[in-house]
Parts: structure tokens; C-alpha cells; sequence
């Protein structure tokens, strides 16, 4: 894909991702679902509470 480079080790594996800014900018909606899917992906092994204990931990912490 034009505007997108790859930083590879010596076995030439892929270990970055190098974007240019206009694509960004081209893509910019594209950009955020995919920054929210690698959110999502890096939390789904976290712990899981219910909707009142995360009110309650909100309104402990002064943030609700």
C-alpha cells in the first residue's frame, strides 16, 4: 500500500510500521477504528465486573 513502509530485523521480519502522515489524513475514520480494535484486542483478557461495581469505582475515584 503506497504511503505505508515496514521496519524489518535482520531475518527481514516485520517489527514496525512506518506511516505517512497524508494517508493518515486521507483515512483519518479508517485510522481510528483500527486504533480502537487494537485497544480492544489488548483488553480482552482483562478481569470483567459488572456495570454497578465500575459506577462504583468511578464514583470513588471522584470521576462520576
Amino acid at each position: 500500500m503506497e504511503g505505508i513502509s515496514y521496519i524489518t530485523d535482520n531475518q527481514n521480519r516485520k517489527k514496525a510500521v512506518v506511516i505517512d502522515l497524508k494517508v493518515i489524513e486521507d483515512h483519518e475514520e479508517d485510522v481510528h477504528d483500527f486504533i480502537d480494535t487494537l485497544i480492544a484486542e489488548s483488553r480482552k483478557s482483562d478481569e470483567m465486573i459488572d456495570w454497578e461495581q465500575a459506577k462504583d469505582n468511578l464514583r470513588s475515584a471522584g470521576k462520576l
